[in-house]
């Protein structure tokens, strides 16, 4: 009897996977079909990039150009100082990444594991400015960072300063030193250690993927950023390189192809970046959300 139980019982748990074994293709193949309506804008970009000014303006367009032309690279690096724009935006987006990471880290930290008189209010208040869009506070910025107070219109520095604190990392280094047991600051307190001492030698070391998701965050935000450096700045030895992009789109006009060719090596850093990053980032994301 139990013999016979047995293949019984394997052919019912087949059975039951039976369904299940079914639906995967169809979510491979959702996913798939997501992934390529998502890619096809950079393929697009890319393969345009390497086409003539005939066959990147024909319609429909095609899926690979007929003649490879990677000269167009070399035009549109020709018609602006990129390398200017590439080094002011290193310069600018590394300072943010720096000052982000050291307020970030030291702001959660004081939320996470102190206890202070009005400590919920503050961040309540500063949750609350998440809601609030950049354009609302572009012109009291304008004026303070502008020439009436700082003086600091036309500079790098106008384009770094602003952007040293924003709620939301603040908010996901909050969340990961929540994750972090009691126990271990409980540890560190009888063998001495106080904040500082806890934060650098062990909330640090084991809060590297949340890190890692605040740099990737606050880096890619700085090299994107278009808006505030267009009307903060004038000359184009300060000007970082989105906007660099924007000067060569109106320069190069319907000059498609070399335009192309300039968003794609404009873009490639940043798709290079978060290769690098993807697993760190992943974790980052997934880890913050353990605590409330």
């Amino acid at each position: 009897m139990a013999e016979q139980a047995l293949p019984r019982a394997g052919a019912r748990a087949r059975t039951d996977r039976q369904p299940f074994g079914f639906r995967i293709p169809w979510r491979h193949l959702v996913l798939a079909s997501i992934g390529l309506v998502v890619a096809y804008p950079f393929y697009y970009m890319v393969t345009t990039s390497l086409k003539d000014l005939f066959e990147a303006t024909s319609v429909p367009p095609t899926l690979f150009p007929h003649e490879l032309h990677p000269e167009n690279y070399a035009t549109a690096l020709s018609r602006q100082p990129w390398g200017t724009f590439l080094l002011n935006t290193i310069i600018i987006a590394s300072a943010v990444t720096i000052g982000e990471l050291v307020t970030a880290v030291l702001a959660g930290y004081a939320f996470a594991r102190m206890q202070f008189r009005g400590k919920n209010v503050i961040f309540t208040l500063l949750l609350a400015t998440l809601m609030l869009p950049a354009e609302a506070t572009l012109i009291p910025n304008f004026v303070i960072m502008g020439r009436r107070y700082l003086n600091l219109y036309d500079t790098l520095a106008v384009q770094i300063i602003p952007f040293l604190a924003t709620a939301f990392s603040i908010f996901l280094l909050r969340q990961f030193f929540l994750s972090i047991p009691n126990e271990l600051q409980d540890a560190a307190r009888i063998d001495g250690a106080g904040h500082l001492r806890f934060l650098w030698s062990i909330a640090l070391p084991i809060s590297v993927p949340a890190l890692v998701t605040v740099a990737i965050f606050a880096f890619l935000s700085s090299w994107n950023a278009f808006q505030w450096p267009l009307i903060m700045t004038d000359r184009p030895e300060v000007r970082p390189i989105q906007v660099g992009l924007n000067s060569f789109r109106a320069e190069g006009g319907s000059i498609y192809h070399v335009l192309l060719a300039a968003a794609t090596f404009v873009v490639a850093p940043i798709v290079l970046l978060y290769l690098m990053a993807q697993k760190q980032l992943i974790q980052g994301v997934a880890r913050t959300g353990i605590r409330g």
